[in-house]
This record gives structure tokens, C-alpha cells and sequence, in this order.
């Protein structure tokens, strides 16, 4: 199969024929329709991530058709659409006994723990757990920007912010991750503000339901959230992951609000300075946000298929996988508006 491959981190990948890989006796190998470019892939290629063993294959924000079974899978067969979540559960650990593959002890990551889908074809461990079937009608595109960004911040936003109708919600970085932040917010019935230095998709924010947007270059974005909210926002996520957000995001908080951090923190932004001062004296939660289970995904695709969330809208630039090695290393560049896909291999 075809497939892009780096062999030392922060070198430019190449697109090279590698082995199909074989489904494990749990797992299917999935024909890959579409795969996500995410900040997360470039992360990897950067050296951030110590589960990742050279060579290597990126990609984890997949969808496709189920290409081959492994003896033991009972609810899949060859040419059902699914997609998958980025991070698969092992099924046996205490946390997927609770339901939490999420944070599973043991998780597997397509395109960090083994190969991923920046390729023809990808293993996908544990299968009755980890795969989710797709909607009639939902294009592999829109499906596969759900596994990561649009799931990431489902989860982020109603499971662990528990955004309620009416409150002040702030999202500071409009990329993949913010914009559906954005979308899933405003569909909750909260007053949603974007915050993000590129003016573009501070429009497009906006357009899918942010009541106001502030230009990350100002001086004082907490205060200027803080004067709009009349007070300060009731939960507040870091959908980018940088110091600046981080601690804007805590700042703009009014008493007992919520920050959820979203964006990751890798490299050498993996250990900030945080005002202890305000999350002590006005009693703010810290939260972090990791994913979502696949067993989560019915409540989502419910609002897709209802209209309320329309992750289509989100979906950029669509490229082929021969034009995956320059996305993935401009990935910090922040230039794309969207979730840049490939959708031609």
C-alpha cells in the first residue's frame, strides 16, 4: 500500500510502498476513505510524543470501509462505513469496565502507539469496542473530522464543560478544534465568544454561531471577555494549546468557572505557569479534555442528523495523500481555515 512515512522526527515524510498491514484477531483493517491533518499529527513528526517508534506512519482522524476481520470481531463485516475514535480502548482495563476508553490504561492510538491512516489501508485494534458506524448520507470527509476535533470538543463541551443554555462560553483558538467548540457551544444554547488572531475564521465563527469574536492580538482578551460577559465566562476552553491561551482562558473566568484545556500541551509548553491566585481565591475548576468513547457517539450524531450541528461546514481543504508530507509539517503554521482532509490516495 501507499503510504506516508517519516523515519526521523522533523525531516520531511515521504510517500513510499510499504506491507497491507493484517487485522489482530479483535481487529479490522479499514480502507481509508479519509483522514484528517491535525496539529496533533504534527506533534508526532515533531518528536513529542513518546509512544511514537520510527519509522513511522501518522494519521488518526480517519473513516472508511472495513477492508478485513479478524476472527474473533462479531459486529462488523467487509464493506461496512465506519469511523473510529483516536483514542481505542482495550476493553479489559478498570476504566473501559466504567466506560472511559478515553483515559484507558492500555489505549492504542492509530498513528502514535502503531501505524496510522496517513496511508491505503489501517489496523484498528479492538473492533467491537472502538469502531462507530457511519450515518446514511454522511460523506467519509465530514466523518472523518469526528474522530478527533469534532469529537474532542463534543466532549470538552458537554460532558466535561457541561455547557448549560444561557451561559457564557469562551473558546480561545478558532482551528479544528475551536471552531467546533463554536458550533457544539451555540447549539447548546450558550452565548458563545471566539477568540483567535486570524480575522478569517473569526468571520467564519461567527457565521456558525459565536455571538461576538476578539482578535487574539489584543492586550487584554480576559478583560475585554470579562467586559462583554459582564463579569467573566462560566466556562472557558484552551482549544489551541499554548500558554497564552491557557492562561487568557483562565483569567476571562468568573468565579467557580470552568476552564477545560483542549489543545495539548507537548514539547515546551508541557509544564506552564498557571495563576494559582485566581483558581484558589475565585474557586475555578481545571479540567482536561482527552477524546471521546465510541459508545458516546450516538448523542452527537443524534444532533447531526437533527441539523442542530453540521460539521460539514467545517471541513477545509481537501487534498490528496501525495500532498500530505507539506500539510502535516505547515500544521503549526495555523494557516488553514477548517480541518484540512485527505480524500484522495
Amino acid at each position: 500500500m501507499k503510504a506516508v512515512l517519516f523515519e526521523t522526527f522533523q525531516e520531511a515524510p515521504k510517500l513510499v510502498t510499504v506491507p497491507d498491514p493484517v487485522p489482530d484477531a479483535h481487529g479490522v483493517v479499514l480502507k481509508v476513505a479519509a483522514t484528517g491533518v491535525c496539529r496533533s499529527d504534527w506533534h508526532g513528526w515533531m518528536g513529542h510524543d513518546s509512544d511514537i517508534e520510527l519509522p513511522h506512519v501518522p494519521g488518526h482522524e480517519l473513516a472508511g470501509e472495513v477492508a478485513a476481520v479478524g476472527k474473533d470481531v462479531r459486529n462488523w463485516k467487509i464493506g461496512d462505513k465506519v469511523t473510529v475514535p483516536f483514542i481505542c480502548g482495550c476493553g479489559s482495563c478498570s476504566e473501559c469496565h466504567a466506560g472511559q476508553q478515553q483515559v484507558c490504561l492500555h489505549q492504542e492510538q492509530p498513528g502514535f502507539t502503531h501505524w496510522g491512516s496517513f496511508a491505503e489501508y489501517v489496523p484498528i485494534h479492538q473492533a467491537d469496542l472502538n469502531l462507530v458506524a457511519l450515518p446514511e448520507g454522511m460523506g467519509f470527509d465530514t466523518a472523518a473530522s469526528l474522530g478527533c476535533r469534532f469529537a474532542t470538543s463534543f466532549r470538552a463541551v458537554i460532558d466535561q464543560g457541561k455547557v448549560r443554555a444561557g451561559q457564557w462560553v469562551a473558546v480561545h483558538g478558532c482551528g479544528g478544534v475551536g471552531l467546533s467548540a463554536v458550533m457544539i457551544a451555540a447549539a447548546a444554547g450558550a452565548n458563545v465568544i471566539g477568540v483567535d488572531l486570524d480575522p478569517v475564521k473569526l468571520v467564519l465563527a461567527k457565521e456558525i454561531g459565536a455571538v461576538a469574536a476578539i482578535d487574539g492580538h489584543k492586550a487584554d482578551v480576559p478583560g475585554a471577555i470579562r467586559e462583554i460577559t459582564r463579569g467573566g465566562a462560566h466556562v472557558s476552553l484552551d482549544a489551541l494549546g499554548h500558554p497564552v491561551t491557557m492562561t487568557n482562558s483562565i483569567l476571562c473566568l468568573r468565579p467557580r468557572g470552568k476552564h477545560v484545556q483542549v489543545g495539548l500541551m507537548l514539547g515546551e509548553h508541557a509544564a506552564p505557569q498557571v495563576p494559582m491566585p485566581k483558581i484558589v481565591g475565585q474557586e475555578i475548576e481545571l479540567l482536561g479534555s482527552h477524546g471521546m468513547q465510541a459508545h458516546r457517539y450516538g448523542a452527537m450524531l443524534d444532533m447531526v442528523a437533527s441539523g442542530k450541528l453540521d460539521p460539514a461546514r467545517l471541513v477545509g481543504e481537501r487534498i490528496s495523500l501525495d500532498e500530505a508530507p507539506a500539510a502535516l509539517m505547515a500544521m503549526d503554521s495555523f494557516r488553514s481555515v477548517g480541518a484540512t482532509v485527505i480524500t484522495r490516495f
